[in-house]
């Protein structure tokens, strides 16, 4: 390849693995994804839920999963392929137990993304893409967590881990590779990557209470300014319609 030639940086993300055909997919799978479809005005809008769905008992987008989506929702498996393949959130390949990203993004780089995914690399002996022998750990560098106030922080099954540092990292590891339980500071006790994908594919666990609403970075700005007695301006009186109406002539005159 000469040096004008265009390089991908994501060699591994490809098409989906479509010799690998075993799925977990039943009557009864069938049937509560047809239940998402019933949801939408539309059907082919419960696609990403559905796809979900089909993670949470393959492990992964399976080529029985795209066939099963196409077919309820009667579009093209090449159609179902282009949105499972566009978003990083659907796995083409079987992954870990867990699934374990870590934030590089802006502030979590200034924090020390960089040197905390490195740690995790080092520490399960995998790169970023790849799972742990025992099947225990996949790991992801994510672009984001969108919790920039809570900076470096890492998800597990997509759940928040916040203000981490190389301590707390090994300890996290350490026990999700054990097998102990683990409770997101902001959010659930952790369960498995493919039990998280159920919730995300529309059927909760009854766990979304658990955890505060926000943290306290979060909450800092409105606590500050009720300490202080402060509140937003009054919003001005609406202006009447014959006024506006008056406005509105004048100005094209």
């Amino acid at each position: 390849m000469s040096d004008h030639e265009f390089q991908s940086w994501f060699p591994e993300s490809g098409s989906i693995d479509y010799d690998d055909t075993q799925t977990n997919i039943t009557e009864a799978t069938l049937d509560e994804m047809r239940s998402i479809a019933a949801r939408y005005p539309q059907a082919r809008s419960a696609l990403l839920p559905m796809l979900h769905l089909v993670q949470s008992v393959d492990g992964r987008i399976s080529p029985a999963g795209v066939e099963a989506c196409a077919q309820i929702l009667d579009i093209t498996t090449a159609q179902v392929s282009g949105v499972a393949t566009f978003y990083t959130m659907y796995r083409r390949r079987p992954g870990g137990r867990h699934h374990v990203g870590v934030c590089t993004t802006a502030l979590c780089a200034v924090m020390g993304g960089d040197a905390l995914l490195d740690q995790v690399c080092d520490r399960l002996g995998i790169h970023e893409g790849e799972t742990t022998a025992d099947g225990a750990i996949s790991l992801e560098r994510i672009e984001c967590n969108a919790a920039c106030d809570f900076a470096p922080v890492l998800m597990v099954n997509w759940e928040f881990f916040d203000n981490m540092n190389p301590e707390k990292v090994d300890d996290l590891l350490a026990a999700l590779s054990s097998g102990e339980t683990v409770k997101s500071p902001r959010g659930a006790t952790l369960t498995s990557w493919m039990e998280a994908e159920r919730v995300l594919a529309g059927f909760p666990d009854g766990r979304a209470d658990e955890g505060p609403t926000a943290g306290e970075a979060s909450l800092l700005g409105v606590n500050v300014a009720r300490e202080n007695g402060w509140r937003a301006p009054d919003a001005p009186p609406p202006i009447p319609a014959s006024d506006e109406a008056a406005s509105a002539e004048g100005g094209q005159k």
